[in-house]
């Protein structure tokens, strides 16, 4: 069953080890564990729905707290200690979009706020109940997940927006094809929720960010039916698939998706790289990214995440052994680590490994073949389970994640983790911070930013932790020109810090549009645009 206040399946455990505690407690002290509150308790703290009934509308305590909330750090702290002062007064199962006809008609007539709610995974505060007299629905899309056509001549699949990202793999497996959009929460988020918040999958490279995919689809606004039929290419004025894209709700909610699919890859391989520093690595990467080689991913660590990661894998001996080695061919303390995925056909695979490796060896890039990527690949969607093994040990973990171009990748990685030791060395604490580039483009790259700090066991005390940490490296991305969100969205965490993207007009243009389709403001209110924006 999935948790109720953690990630995941609550059978799977990603467990600490003797050394891994060792070294956190090294880097930032010793962390002390926390007791959750009992789910019976924070169900009983819940108010009574303020629903009218309807046929398609669950009120019970239970299923409205595990709608409440995604799993972004201000999340997990309200679950954690219990204190949930928002959460919808019902959840709602639409099988059809029918069904989801009649619920905005429902939310129109009483006045109702809708929450759209796909997998849950939310991590900027897309999914949280907005407060006052106003009630609060939640839409569940899950139940709209069936394969609806497969177009092979043009390489098209239809879903239902909920389908979840397993299966819909499985479903285009037994077909021979993949969509290949794999984020790290690809096991218990969905289609729609990948699209109305421009995720991007693990290997981009090779299959394209999720608007890359998108090519057409449904989607039920308090306005009526917007219809997105797919065209290989259009010159017929503004493309309608980008008021969907990135809208997280504000528009309507996504029923149906045109995906672009890619047959099944023939072969796949990952391979681990070395570094001796960190100047060589992003030369190297950006030599192998600008040179157009069809590799489907490319993964830098810093020093302080590549040290990071080969300390909690376990396996010290191995690795002090693969330590010693590569300090023989220059990779010492600084070194960083670099992740080369292929996939496709097998022999033009390992001819675009052997082109990538070739451009990273005179940069003092070191191979050491595929066994870490073979390790990488099998945890890939199992790392974030660290996030509950912390909690247990009383360390939080919360990410950041921007986009800029090349000339500012560097100060950006700096900027970022520069300012969220400040953060939280005003509450007396030190935070363990590492840094990935996830995903590189000709143009620039991803910042991936991770936080490791001490929890304090009060949640005021915990929350204004995180206040003071989001605050300061969002700054810190504002300041340095990257965009607030490369692949999370914006939800309400990051909608103070959008209108310096977006400009007044931008913001504007964008509050106009929501308002056509939605005059009421009854979609997903507080979400994406600053709040004062908000009024009327």
């Amino acid at each position: 069953m999935r948790r109720w206040n953690g990630w995941g399946d609550d059978t799977i455990e990603f467990a600490l080890d003797a050394d891994a505690l060792g070294f956190l407690a090294g880097r930032i002290g010793s962390g002390t564990a926390i007791a959750d509150a009992a789910f019976e308790q924070a169900c009983a703290r819940l108010r009574p729905s303020r629903l009218a009934p309807q046929r398609l509308i669950d009120t019970a305590a239970a299923v409205r707290l595990r709608h409440a909330l995604g799993q972004s750090l201000p999340d997990w702290l309200r679950l954690r200690y219990g204190e949930i002062d928002t959460a919808p007064d019902g959840v709602a199962f639409p099988e059809s979009a029918q069904d989801v006809r009649e619920l905005l008609a429902y939310a129109a007539e009483h006045d109702v706020a809708l929450v759209p709610h796909g997998g849950g995974t939310s991590v900027a505060g897309h999914l949280t109940a907005p407060g006052g007299p106003r009630a609060v629905l939640s839409v569940s899309t899950v139940r709209l997940c069936q394969m609806l056509s497969l177009d092979r001549q043009s390489q098209l699949a239809s879903f239902g927006a909920g389908v979840f990202g397993p299966d819909l793999e499985a479903q285009l497996r037994a077909h021979g094809y993949t969509l290949g959009h794999f984020p790290q929460s690809f096991e218990y988020s969905t289609l729609g929720g990948w699209i109305v918040t421009r995720s991007s999958g693990q290997q981009s490279l090779r299959y394209g960010r999720i608007e890359q995919m998108f090519k057409g689809g449904s989607v039920e606004t308090p306005a009526g039916r917007l219809d997105l039929p797919t065209f290989p290419a259009s010159a017929a004025g503004t493309d309608l698939r980008e008021m969907v894209l990135g809208s997280e709700g504000r528009l309507g909610i996504l029923t149906e998706a045109t995906v672009r699919i890619t047959p099944l890859a023939e072969y796949e391989a990952f391979h681990a790289v070395f570094f001796p520093g960190w100047e060589q690595a992003e030369a190297a990467v950006r030599a192998v990214v600008q040179g157009g080689l069809s590799l489907s991913m490319l993964r830098l660590s810093n020093p302080l995440e590549t040290v990071t990661m080969l300390a909690l894998a376990g396996h010290k001996g191995l690795i002090g052994a693969l330590e010693t080695w590569l300090s023989w061919r220059g990779c010492k303390e600084d070194k960083c680590m670099l992740m080369i995925g292929v996939s496709g056909k097998k022999r033009a695979a390992k001819t675009a490994l052997a082109d990538a490796l070739a451009l990273v060896r005179p940069h003092g890039g070191v191979h050491i073949g595929r066994k870490m990527g073979d390790k990488w690949k099998q945890n890939r969607f199992r790392n974030v389970y660290l996030r509950n093994a912390a909690w247990q040990h009383g360390y939080a973990i919360d990410t950041v994640e921007t986009a800029v171009d090349w000339p500012r990748v560097r100060g950006m990685m700096q900027a970022v983790e520069d300012a969220a030791g400040a953060a939280l060395a005003l509450h007396g604490e030190k935070v363990h911070t590492y840094t990935h580039l996830s995903h590189l483009y000709t143009q620039g790259a991803s910042v991936y930013t991770t936080f490791v700090y001490r929890l304090a066991g009060n949640f005021e005390q915990d929350l204004a932790r995180w206040r003071s940490l989001k605050c300061a490296v969002s700054m810190a991305i504002v300041d340095h020109g990257g965009t607030i969100s490369h692949q999370h969205g914006v939800g309400s965490d990051h909608a103070p810090y959008l209108e310096a993207e977006k400009g007044p007009l931008g913001i504007g243009a964008m509050r106009a549009l929501f308002r056509h389709f939605d005059p009421q403001q009854i979609m997903n209110p507080g979400k994406l645009l600053p709040a004062e924006s908000e009024a009327p």
